[in-house]
């Protein structure tokens, strides 16, 4: 499964900080228990990652 694969798969998200100074993204779903952890300056960068793809996703959407 790609990026641009469609999935029937539904999954919950949850995001915060851990009590070690972590930043938790924790998917669960069925089958699926994923607890990712990362440091402060990783979590930026991936939030960073993620408003730049809603920016290019907004982007798309608009020339449809």
């Amino acid at each position: 499964m790609g990026i641009n694969s469609e999935s029937e798969v539904a999954a919950n998200l949850q995001i915060g900080p851990t009590s070690l100074g972590m930043v938790r993204i924790y998917v669960e779903g069925d089958g699926i228990d994923l607890p990712l952890d990362f440091d402060p300056e990783e979590a930026e960068e991936i939030a960073e990652e993620l408003r730049a793809a809603a920016a290019a996703a907004r982007k798309l959407s608009k020339k449809r």
